[in-house]
Formats: structure tokens, sequence, C-alpha cells
């Protein structure tokens, strides 16, 4: 499948400014992961109902992301647990854009994740004194972060025709720390973003036809459980062992 082609084709675009009435940043979140098999006949049926976003001529957009965590890995931990009110903190450019956010991601007690961000000028090593303290302000507590993981990925961001919905597609995803590398790369990433969860989702019917389930799934905690096996992983075994089969099929 030429992928350029079936979304100039199959889509209408919507720039970034008109997506100014969907930036969602308080938000539910549902998730797919499927093989990317099964991704034409998914396109095929999507173009009815969605718009996809086009910045500079480009529908694939490019990310790098650096992810911050204690030296004994609080954020994945937290997550591991199924802790409420836990945080996910990384440095994001969107390359295509030129664009790059220290963003803080805060998943909390209602289910909802509240996103913060503020713009810096390039992805750092190590956090600055101001960076500390926008960190410490908005999480609420001191704590000594140092950089983990990165996690790359392309990006296809569509915007429901009627309804307050996004959602997107990462594809060609790879991480690495400074020891270890891996990638998902035969694998899709879907994520359904609504102001409220509604099963309503044109997406998630179609998917739902293809007997694509939704799935509790975190790029962070499957990467940095793959690059640190000697993690606690116990919850995430099952997800591994679906990603794993995924990547096979």
């Amino acid at each position: 499948m030429n992928l350029s082609t079936s979304l100039n084709t199959s889509f209408e675009s919507i720039t970034l400014s008109e997506m100014d009435d969907v930036k969602l940043m308080s938000r539910t979140d549902t998730k797919f992961a499927f093989s990317i098999k099964h991704l034409p006949k998914i396109l095929s049926r999507m173009g009815e109902y969605y718009r996809v976003l086009e910045i500079d001529g480009e529908r694939v957009h490019h990310y790098k992301s650096l992810y911050y965590d204690t030296e004994d890995r609080k954020f994945y931990l937290d997550h591991h647990n199924q802790r409420v009110n836990r945080n996910k903190i990384r440095f994001r450019e969107y390359v295509g854009s030129n664009l790059t956010f220290l963003e803080i991601k805060l998943k909390n007690n209602k289910g909802k994740t509240i996103k913060k961000r503020t713009k810096v000028k390039e992805i750092p090593e190590s956090l600055t004194e101001k960076q500390q303290d926008y960190i410490e302000k908005t999480i609420g507590f001191p704590i000594d972060l140092g950089a983990r993981q990165w996690i790359n990925f392309s990006r296809i961001t569509f915007v429901h025709k009627t309804q307050q919905e996004r959602m997107t597609m990462d594809i060609n995803l790879t991480f690495k720390n400074k020891k270890k590398s891996g990638d998902l790369k035969n694998i899709i990433i879907a994520e359904v973003k609504q102001e409220r969860m509604s099963r309503s989702s044109d997406f998630m019917r179609i998917v739902k036809e293809m007997s694509i389930l939704p799935m509790r799934l975190s790029k962070y905690c499957i990467s940095t459980l793959s690059l640190n096996p000697n993690l606690k992983g116990n919850r995430f075994k099952e997800k591994l062992l679906f990603i794993n089969k995924l990547k096979q099929a």
C-alpha cells in the first residue's frame, strides 16, 4: 500500500488552525493496536467521516520524544501499579513544524488525561533550572529526573467531520536508550481522543466490525519494559504477548 497516495485520495485535509476547536487538552483516550496489514481497509472506510491534518503539504508527521523518569522509574511503576493521578514527562519535537515542547501528562482519578506544555528551543539531555521548576510546579512536588529513553514515530492525525473527536495513528515506532533499541514498525497504535468517552465514534465502529478491540496500552511502558526487562512487569505480560503476536502476524 502506498500510504501517501491513500491519504491524499481518500481524505479531505484540515489545517492546524482549523483544528483549534478540537485541541482536547483535557480528554478521554481510547487506544487500539493492530497489524499494519489492516491499515488499507481501515483507511478506505474512514474517508467518509474524517479529515486528515496537512502541514506544508505533508499528511504524515514525524515526532521525536525523550522521556524523563526517576532513577527508580516512579512514572513507569505508577502506571504499572495502576495508581491514579499519575504523570508522564517528556520533551517532544514536532519535526515538520519545527516546534519542541516540554510536555507533562496527568492521568487523573476520573480517567481524564490532562496535558500541559511549555515551548522550548530543543530537546535537552538534562533539565535546566527553569524546566525543573516548571515540572515541580505542575505536578506539585519536588522530584529528581533524568533522561531515560527516546521514542520516535510518525503520526497521522484525523479529525471527525461532525463530532468533537480527534484520532491519531502512530506508525514506524522505534525506541532506544544508551544500551539497547527496539521497534514496533509493523504495528499501528491508534488513539481516539474525545471530550467524553463515546462509542459513537465511527473509527471505533469500523475497527470493531474487524474484530479489533480497544486495549490500554502505553508506548512508554511497553518500550521501558522492552529496554529494561528486569523491571517489574507482571501487569504488562499479557500486553507484551499480544504485541509480540502482532509483530509476527
